[in-house]
């Protein structure tokens, strides 16, 4: 469950602690105290996008800490696949920093996370209604979740969806080896002409590096002639003068004889004779590169041939010879695939058929399966719409065929009928505000009876009512929070304006506003018996007087 929310710097909050309980909780105020803040922080701390006008005035970041305890054995194997167990003490703390610039961060038990996948963790953690969602019941599209959700049709539909991802696979396999006669006749002589080319090259991975080379030394021999017959004559001397070797020789044999009479000539003499022979092996090493430009002109011919043959294929088919080797074993396979097309193509339609028949037993399951969960949600959804004093109206849940999907081959809507003997209409035709809240919560109640998630939280559920239908909706509320979910208790939270919802819960908390210094700022607290008296009473007539202190009494012992 939600055990405690810590808000820091959003809009009027300047800091902000709240330490929820088991079972109903309500959160009132005047109109923009700040309670629809408590649900955008809840909203930002679980993923939802965020706005840079939610960072109070003059701060720099705003935060949203969430804590989580208590969290049951389903949450804690769903947060695990996400990558998110709960800390050894069943804990779970999430936190959201969302910077003035419009950035933001989050954490969860001290662990970065992204936004999205907040939003993943907080749909295994709590179920948030607001009025948005009321707009969603109107939509048909949703009506198949909730039929699903309700039914616990998520193995079924995930076994149905697999056959339909694997139909739907080969079905493109198919659509790509299905080409006529004349089409392959043509893309075969492309290929065939493509493979020729490429293998009449004989290109070898990587020769462009060698082949380079080869034709700079080429292009620039005679520089090069050049530049090596003045290092020899400088190594080695001519008719006039002596050359590096000879005078290295001279130099290391006077060096060498003076150390036999001088120690301390012994180590530059040494390093002489190395200077000697490391000259000798340079020389001998110019003498053999020499040969390398003993070439005959035609092997330059040859190199700046094949280098333009090279090019010409790299422009085509890739831009080195790796990319057109590549190329030639696709073109292979292609043919290959293509030649045996007609054995494919049976291979692909033969297993096409069997998917499909599979597909089709999976989704007439999975509508049985569905047909019979309509029966049982409709039925559940009367009784509560019984108990919120709307007796005349009952659910309609309408199947028709639909083209196979991911979801399989339904199209649910459900429709109302307002009294009885009336045909059943969509909702959208028939509800009210008031009456499409109640209609709402009498489906989060049957939903939440089928489902494992501990925290509920409504916001705007008394759109539209007064009254006795008020009363009923805080009973039904209240009702749901004492329930319990494979024996363990549910949480509720509520933000509301009537005092008959609020008259029902068992936890109560005061949104106020102020001002000091001139700046605006909220606080919530928590109110004790005597508190929630004049709260309610403030609630009934705007006003704390004894009569309507005296109605408060009265609701409170209801």
């Amino acid at each position: 469950m939600l055990d405690c929310l810590y808000i820091e710097n959003i809009a009027v909050f300047e800091k902000a602690t709240i330490q929820f309980h088991t079972g109903f909780n309500v959160l009132t105020g005047e109109t923009g105290a700040g309670k629809s803040l408590i649900i955008d922080a809840i909203n930002a701390v679980l993923g939802e996008r965020t706005s840079r006008e939610l960072v109070r005035t003059g701060s720099d970041t705003a935060r949203v800490t969430a804590v989580f305890s208590a969290i049951s054995p389903w949450a804690e194997q769903q947060l695990s696949q996400l990558g998110f167990a709960p800390d050894d003490d069943g804990s779970m703390l999430i936190t959201r920093t969302i910077a003035a610039e419009g950035k933001s961060s989050c954490t969860v038990n001290g662990r970065p996370a992204t936004a999205a996948l907040l939003r993943e963790i907080g749909k295994v953690l709590l179920d948030l209604h607001g009025q948005h969602e009321n707009q969603r019941l109107l939509s048909a599209d949703q009506h198949l979740a909730y039929l699903d959700r309700f039914g616990d049709l998520a193995a079924s539909r995930d076994a149905y969806a697999a056959v339909y991802r694997d139909w739907k696979r080969v079905r493109g396999e198919l659509a790509g080896a299905d080409m006529d006669e004349q089409e392959k006749a043509r893309r075969l002589d492309i290929l065939r002409y493509q493979i020729e080319e490429i293998e009449a090259a004989s290109l070898q991975a990587g020769e462009e590096e060698a082949l380079q080379a080869r034709r700079t030394l080429y292009r620039n021999a005679e520089k090069v002639a050049g530049q090596m017959q003045k290092a020899r004559a400088l190594l080695f001397g001519d008719e006039d003068s002596d050359g590096a070797v000879s005078l290295a020789q001279q130099a290391a044999a006077a060096a060498n004889g003076a150390a036999r009479y001088l120690e301390q000539a012994e180590a530059p003499a040494a390093r002489l004779q190395e200077a000697l022979y490391e000259l000798q092996d340079a020389a001998e090493e110019l003498e053999a590169a020499a040969e390398l430009l003993e070439f005959d002109p035609r092997e330059r011919d040859e190199a700046e041939e094949r280098w333009e043959r090279i090019r010409r294929l790299t422009a085509k088919y890739g831009a080195t010879t790796e990319d057109v080797l590549a190329f030639l074993e696709q073109a292979r396979e292609q043919v290959q695939s293509i030649e045996l097309s007609d054995e494919i193509t049976r291979r692909l339609t033969e297993q096409e058929r069997k998917l499909y028949a599979a597909m089709e037993t999976a989704a007439e399951a999975l509508t049985e399966q569905r047909l019979a969960a309509a029966e049982r949600f409709a039925e559940a959804v009367k009784q509560q719409l019984t108990f919120l004093d709307m007796p005349n109206v009952s659910l309609v849940i309408e199947r028709k065929a639909a083209e196979y999907t991911a979801t399989g081959a339904d199209r649910i809507e459900f429709l109302m009928s307002a009294n009885v003997g009336e045909p059943p209409k969509a909702i959208a035709r028939i509800a009210s505000g008031g009456e499409l809240s109640r209609i709402m919560l009498a489906i989060k109640a049957v939903l939440a009876d089928a489902d494992e998630i501990d925290t509920l939280i409504f916001d705007e559920i008394d759109t539209g009512i007064s009254g006795r239908a008020a009363q009923k909706v805080g009973n039904r509320l209240r009702l749901t929070a004492n329930s319990t979910v494979a024996e363990r208790h549910r949480q509720v939270l509520c933000v509301t304006h009537l005092a008959q919802i609020a008259a029902q819960a068992q936890h109560h908390f005061l949104i106020e506003k102020s001002v000091r210094d001139g700046r605006t700022f909220t606080e919530v607290k928590e109110l004790l018996p005597e508190q929630r008296e004049q709260e309610l009473a403030r609630i009934i007539g705007g006003t704390v007087t004894e009569a309507n202190l005296q109605a408060a009494r009265e609701m409170l012992m209801m």
